[in-house]
């Protein structure tokens, strides 16, 4: 008799050899294809997470067809998972059986014929020039830990770069004479991304006086580090710009990706290309950065509905 496929996790079915021999072919073809750690870890346990629910289906990867696929998407639905981790989901296992079509393991890639469930269009919030003014200029840089975080915070900003971005450079990265930092963004794709004056000289002055101070191992690379003298964590830079942002007192919490929103939706406020903002950014698709001109639109009907007399 058929097992429930409403089973949860809970039940953990041991894996067919046909599913552990999948899931160790995708996860070779994410590292080949360069895909991000922590992406590669997502997809590993949602795609085990799958393997789990099929073999209670009684289903071997060849067999996984698109009716199964919906009701699994509706399954997640029905545990209240959010919309953005179901599409995750989703974007796994189209991964997924596109490594095994590549393989000649199955004939097409199923999750290709299921739809994503709609995520909510909620704008990134953004700083205004004067908000990130008062946050950069509360940190005094007369301690290196200080020294450190006013340089972190105005390369953030004045480069639009991801925490996980901030915490991989190296001091080698730096190009100061050439006013740009090299990157290396999602995929282990790199790019050059200038540096603003403001940000250049705070490094510099980090570099030359609270960098040494906080080293306690001359091979450490880091561009930013602990007061262990350790490379920082993606953990770390949120949790310091927390702090500043209560000594500015800033309303709500603002996260490392505020100052990134704040970057590109300030130079597209300047005039600059969309297409230029996708380079700096790294963004893959220009979708991705056309957000940005969403954010400018809904500050200019804002603008029209407090200032236009027939609005």
């Amino acid at each position: 008799m058929k097992k429930s496929a409403t089973a949860t996790e809970d039940t953990s079915p041991e894996l067919t050899a046909e599913w552990t021999a999948a899931l160790e072919l995708v996860a070779d073809d994410l590292l080949r294809r360069g895909s991000a750690e922590r992406t590669r870890r997502a997809y590993q346990s949602d795609l085990v997470q799958f393997a789990h629910w099929s073999v209670l289906e009684q289903r071997e990867p060849a067999a996984v067809d698109v009716r199964q696929l919906r009701r699994y998407a509706a399954f997640c639905g029905e545990s209240e998972l959010a919309p953005s981790t179901v599409a995750r989901k989703l974007a796994a296992l189209r991964a997924c059986f596109r490594t095994l079509r590549e393989h000649g393991l199955v004939e097409q890639n199923p999750a290709e014929l299921v739809a994503a469930p709609k995520r909510p269009s909620n704008l990134p919030r953004v700083l205004r020039p004067a908000e990130l003014s008062a946050l950069i200029d509360r940190i005094p840089a007369g301690t290196a830990l200080e020294a450190r975080d006013r340089a972190l915070i105005e390369l953030a900003y004045g480069s639009g770069l991801r925490a996980e971005e901030l915490v991989s450079a190296d001091v080698e990265s730096l190009d100061l004479d050439g006013e740009e930092i090299r990157v290396e963004g999602k995929g282990s794709k790199t790019r050059l991304v200038p540096i603003g004056e403001y940000a250049r000289d705070a490094i510099v002055g980090y570099l030359e006086r609270s960098r040494p101070a906080l080293l306690s191992d001359a091979s450490e690379t880091a561009l930013f580090l602990s007061k262990s003298g350790r490379r920082l964590q993606s953990s770390d830079v949120r949790r310091r710009l927390r702090l500043w942002a209560r000594a500015a007192e800033l309303p709500g919490r603002v996260h490392p990706h505020a100052l990134r929103h704040s970057f590109a939706t300030h130079l597209l406020d300047g005039g600059a290309d969309l297409r230029a903002i996708q380079e700096l950014l790294g963004h893959e698709h220009l979708s991705s950065t056309q957000i940005y001109t969403r954010v400018e639109s809904a500050r200019l009907r804002s603008a029209y509905s407090s200032s236009h007399p027939r609005a």
